[in-house]
């Protein structure tokens, strides 16, 4: 039997190149395309929280987990849900290292340093870098800006909300999920904004209410990523706003400001805008449909947020993505091992039959976590009295997902009786 011709990822995410990693592991040719010029580890939005059985296993098993304690904040486990005021209604303290706990450990990692890990991790020349990628041909041809690529026995779309590969295999485009977000950034908070550090903890603030939330998140480098989102009733909000949502200052004046939708909200919040820098982003959230599927089609398939894009809510994304990539290499080994034992068996017809058995036993571990993240969206944006009035039944969610289904009852009774302590449970 000879070697697979080629595999093409398409996409230098988190999902792609840790698929990457695994195949060069096993000694499997790869070739990882990424419309990116050049390797970019600059700020690239918040910090990931990793958990044990999914995001911290496919680490393991790529043979990076040692590499990512170096950079991983155990510390920042840390979380608090409040109001607008402060109050707080859940609490998460963070654990060392060699601590477990119910659902495993969530230890964080700046998005920019989990990219750095894994793309460093391959050797030079696995990444193709400035491949555009403009259009996938039915016989998995990769149409590029500037060259034309031909001839793989599989071609995976790890290429995000807008895949290119996903076009081939479905005509289902992102919907907007009625959130928006502004984001900001504090540098060298300990010393900037002192005040906002010492609440934050090291670790993560999500504070809600009537639609809207501001997030606070310690970064490794010192500084605290600040998201503010809120309900849009479109995803053109930004060319309609009554501000220039490009300038940091217009932003935060309309929003904190006299009249402002965040202008009772308690001092330390306004602080952490006030004191954050001159620059600002600004996003619409999308999302694939819950649950969605497609027909397989040889000789592609699609991981991560090319197959089942969510919102931020749950904090499973990435998770599920690096578990795609993990399960995904494990299918694509058997395959040639299979062809390896049996020189009868042809290697395309065998990876084509893996790939459409992965692809069915995704389908079912994503619309869970898309159907947990989907309701954590309608919990904290489309529910009157965030958070007094949703937290006993969002924490019950967040447990039951992580607890086998034999111990539900339990689960649910813990956290009721927790809750109605508390005097929350609503």
């Amino acid at each position: 039997m000879s070697a697979p011709r080629r595999i093409a990822i398409i996409g230098a995410g988190p999902a792609g190149c840790m698929l990457a990693r695994l195949l060069h592991l096993a000694s499997i040719p790869v070739t990882v395309f990424e419309s990116e010029e050049s390797p970019n580890y600059r700020s690239q939005g918040g910090t990931l929280d990793l958990h044990t059985d999914t995001g911290l296993a496919a680490l393991k098993a790529a043979g990076l987990y040692e590499g990512f304690l170096k950079q991983a904040r155990f510390d920042g486990e840390s979380l608090l849900i409040t109001d607008r005021n402060l109050k707080t209604y859940f609490q998460i303290k963070p654990t060392k290292e060699s601590e477990s706990k119910i659902g495993g450990q969530r230890p964080e990692i700046d998005r920019a340093e989990l990219r750095r890990l894994l793309t460093e991790s391959l050797p030079e020349g696995t990444i193709q870098w400035g491949h555009h990628l403009k259009e996938v041909k039915e016989d998995g041809t990769l149409v590029f800006r500037h060259t034309t690529v031909s001839g793989f026995d599989l071609v995976v779309g790890a290429d995000g909300a807008w895949s290119k590969v996903r076009a081939a295999l479905s005509e289902q485009k992102p919907i907007y999920s009625g959130v928006a977000m502004h984001d900001f950034s504090i540098p060298d908070a300990a010393t900037t904004a002192p005040d906002v550090y010492e609440v934050v903890n090291r670790g993560s603030i999500f504070a809600c209410g009537d639609g809207h939330r501001v997030a606070l998140q310690q970064m490794g480098d010192g500084s605290i990523h600040v998201t503010v989102s809120f309900i849009r009733n479109s995803d053109n909000w930004a060319e309609t706003s009554s501000y220039d949502v490009s300038s940091a200052q217009s932003v935060k004046d309309a929003l904190f400001g006299d009249g402002g939708e965040y202008e009772d909200w308690h001092p330390t919040i306004k602080a952490a805008i006030s004191k954050s820098s001159d620059s600002c982003g600004h996003r619409s959230l999308y999302m694939l449909p819950v649950g969605f599927s497609w027909e397989h089609r040889r000789p592609f398939t699609v991981i991560g947020d090319a197959a089942h894009l969510m919102t931020p809510f749950a904090g499973e994304g990435v998770n599920v993505a690096l578990e795609d990539a993990l399960q995904l290499s494990r299918t694509i080994v058997d395959a040639v091992s299979a062809v390896k034992m049996d020189s009868q068996k042809n290697l395309g017809d065998e990876l084509d039959q893996a790939v459409a058995a992965f692809e069915k036993e995704m389908f079912a571990r994503a619309a869970r976590v898309a159907e947990l993240t989907d309701e954590m969206r309608k919990a904290y944006y489309f529910t009157e009295g965030v958070p007094k009035s949703i937290i006993a039944r969002t924490t019950t969610l967040h447990a039951k997902f992580h607890t086998p289904p034999i111990l539900h009852p339990l689960v649910t009774a813990g956290v009721r009786g927790y809750f109605f302590w508390k005097g929350l449970f609503q």
